[in-house]
């Protein structure tokens, strides 16, 4: 087992959808995310209320499109919307090793196994499971281990795969998105609640 310490520093926000599309755009007409992010602060371009705000959201939504490769970058500029989003999700799951895990052994799981819902319950059992192996995850108090919940729960709605109530909607994943996320690695699939079989009857 890979024991590497996880990342828990998602609290900020949501899936941040129409912001990184903003952003990825401005990279692929800078080329340096470091110019990204000097632009977005010098104009405010995600029009936070605070400088604090503002580098605090930039900083997370960068770190995520770092994770793409520029044809995936390019993809999301011209996506439809629920490609993006779906995306945007592939690239939270990369940043957060603890959210790609959950993805894998939870959300999938539950799906492919015919469980419709996914509950707190879940997330509390899966964040006490992986806390034996990742001390990190002892140190978290209780307030935080709920913004946790919450947000990641938030980043699924948005993303389309999980419902207002909690039911797990399948990922509708096109053949033109199919093709890029899996171009570096077919393992990019098991983020989402979907069957292979279902991929291979839209993408032949």
């Amino acid at each position: 087992m890979n024991n590497d310490r996880y990342s828990m520093s998602f609290t900020t926000g949501s899936l941040f959808h129409r912001e990184s599309v903003k952003l990825a755009a401005l990279y692929l007409d800078l080329g340096d995310w470091n110019s990204v992010r000097d632009k977005v602060i010098a104009e405010n371009l995600l029009q936070t209320r605070t400088l604090n705000t503002l580098k605090r959201v930039c900083r997370e939504i960068i770190s995520r499109l770092r994770t793409m490769s520029p044809g995936e970058l390019e993809f999301l500029v011209e996506g439809s919307h629920q490609e993006q989003a779906y995306l945007l999700w592939l690239a939270v799951c990369r940043r957060y090793r603890f959210i790609a895990d959950f993805a894998v052994e939870v959300l999938r799981e539950r799906y492919i196994t015919l469980k419709a819902d996914l509950t707190f319950d879940d997330f509390d059992s899966f964040f006490n499971q992986k806390s034996e192996w990742h001390l990190e995850l002892d140190k978290i108090t209780p307030a935080t281990r709920s913004k946790l919940r919450q947000v990641l729960f938030k980043i699924l709605r948005d993303a389309d795969l999980l419902t207002a109530n909690n039911m797990i909607n399948a990922a509708m994943i096109s053949p033109r998105l199919l093709d890029v996320v899996t171009q570096c690695s077919r393992r990019n699939i098991l983020c989402f609640p979907v069957f292979e079989s279902d991929l291979k009857r839209t993408n032949p």
